[in-house]
């Protein structure tokens, strides 16, 4: 692997997305300006070409193991700010901004163990504001817990759902049991190998990286792959990934599906981004208990 790959540290492998949730629920913050729909610039393109493998996924997959065994072993934990914007049944839905605090499951061999828990809360739209979900792998008879801050659904209090029921599942394309950068990368590595298996002379596969693009004012690497050619077993016509310069993890995913007419603009299907990411700050399992959580939000609004 050449120096400068070893410096990315990921790769895109494009596919059927990141996991991410939101059937989630949080609490009343203003949004920042720095919430604003992210847009990236190109400073400086880089082809493929460079970095010949036997197929342009090779070293994709090779470098998204890299990442994904790194996370394993090094990330414990990280909050961030989470926008997102999923096309459901045809139809794109608007823009989610939510806080997420996520605790990567440990198994104990290397380090304590810990489940793998996640706590989301709605920044905007002010139709969904307020809204509390939390979900802890392994406890709670499988289920996530979340209630509503606004409206008849309120009156509800804490409701508890199965995380692929219809009422969880409704307007999201992932459940919560998929949110985060980890499944995210082991969900890339399984479509791009799936991908490679499909087109094994990569005869409609292109993968190229822009380097020094914005996204936020951060420096990023973008990773593309292109399916010019749209085959029933490919997943998105374009996906890129953002992979922070300083912090080395993936900060964006979005994927595109073909053009509904000749010549026209590829369709955005999903599109993830996170902002705001501290890694091992030091989640506790209580930060992951819901009746001490929820009760501190209340008490905070009062």
């Amino acid at each position: 692997m050449s120096s400068r790959l070893s410096r990315r540290t990921w790769i895109c492998l494009l596919a059927s997305s990141t996991a991410l949730y939101t059937v989630a629920m949080a609490w009343g913050q203003e949004p920042r300006d720095q919430l604003k729909e992210p847009v990236f610039r190109v400073t400086k393109r880089i082809e493929s070409d460079e970095r010949k493998p036997n197929h342009p996924l090779d070293q994709a997959i090779k470098i998204a193991e890299d990442g994904l065994k790194r996370i394993r072993t090094e990330v414990a934990d990280y909050t961030c700010t989470i926008v997102k914007q999923e096309r459901i049944k045809g139809e794109l839905l608007p823009t989610e901004h939510m806080r997420a605090e996520i605790r990567n499951r440990k198994t104990g061999e290397t380090q304590a163990a810990q489940p793998f828990s996640v706590y989301l809360n709605f920044l905007k739209p002010d139709t969904i504001q307020g809204r509390e979900v939390m979900y802890v792998e392994g406890k709670n008879g499988g289920k996530l817990v979340g209630h509503e801050a606004k409206g008849v659904e309120k009156l509800l209090g804490d409701v508890w759902l199965k995380p692929e029921g219809m009422l969880a599942m409704r307007g999201q394309r992932y459940p919560i049991t998929e949110i985060g950068i980890e499944n995210l990368v082991d969900k890339l590595i399984e479509r791009a190998t799936s991908d490679r298996k499909s087109d094994p002379k990569a005869l409609s596969t292109q993968v190229r990286y822009i380097e020094k693009a914005k996204i936020n004012g951060r420096s990023c690497l973008v990773i593309e792959v292109t399916h010019p050619v749209q085959k029933p077993y490919f997943d998105f016509h374009i996906a890129r990934v953002f992979i922070d310069d300083q912090l080395q993890v993936p900060v964006r995913y979005a994927a595109y599906s073909w053009p509904t007419t000749p010549g026209g603009r590829p369709v955005l299907e999903e599109a993830y981004t996170y902002l705001d990411m501290k890694m091992n700050v030091g989640l506790k399992e209580n930060d992951f208990d819901h009746e001490k959580r929820f009760r501190q939000i209340r008490v905070a609004r009062q």
